[in-house]
């Protein structure tokens, strides 16, 4: 597949809390790096998401009592999943992974920081309403082409690769470089985002 100078590598939320070990850990979180790498030094133009939440997030279960991880609860913004504390601002979970060559990143949006909102995706935030600017910065840019790769399949990527088709960009999630916290979450994933319009490649289709 020819790479176009309008196209960019978005990577989400690669992040330490969010690999083997770690405080939100994705099933092997780890084995997207050596794909993203390779991948970053190619691409034209490298743009990063960030998990970067307060202390005490409206999405921690800690802030629920009563509840576990993973329960859902009524927020105003409608259903919200809780999470074990993770990516809070400064601390080392919060880190982009370590190995993940982002030295080439022209942009790195940081996401989930308004306390009482959370955020899966690069370009809404979970009240649909909060935008994080994105969008506006690729379309003044010119960048029409993205390509996704990250964490979580099931969550961020996916409610990144939805919004991105929606806002008019041409979509690909590159399935080598993306894993899921969930299995069948991770196959329903990849099926709305078809239905979407978002389109599937490899890395070695790309480099």
């Amino acid at each position: 597949m020819r790479r176009e100078p309008t196209d960019t590598l978005l990577v989400i939320d690669v992040q330490a809390d969010f690999l083997p070990g770690g405080a939100l850990a994705v099933p092997e979180g780890d084995a997207v790096i050596g794909p993203i790498n390779r991948l970053a030094a190619a691409f034209p133009h490298v743009v990063l998401t960030q998990d970067w939440h307060p202390p005490g997030h409206a999405s921690f279960a800690s802030r629920h009592a009563g509840h576990r991880p993973f329960d859902t609860v009524a927020m105003a913004y409608g259903e919200q999943r809780l999470w074990p504390d993770h990516c809070v601002q400064g601390t080392p979970g919060a880190a982009l992974a370590p190995g993940l060559q982002a030295e080439r990143a022209e942009l790195v949006i940081r996401k989930g920081h308004h306390p009482g909102v959370d955020s899966y995706s690069a370009f809404l935030e979970a009240d649909r309403r909060t935008r994080t600017g994105l969008a506006g910065y690729l379309t003044e840019r010119g960048l029409t082409r993205l390509f996704l790769a990250g964490l979580a399949t099931d969550y961020c990527v996916l409610w990144s690769a939805l919004d991105a088709r929606a806002a008019g960009f041409e979509t690909y999630v590159i399935e080598d470089a993306v894993r899921g916290i969930d299995r069948d979450g991770t196959a329903q994933a990849f099926a709305e985002m078809e239905r979407a319009g978002v389109q599937r490649v490899t890395s070695a289709d790309l480099v």
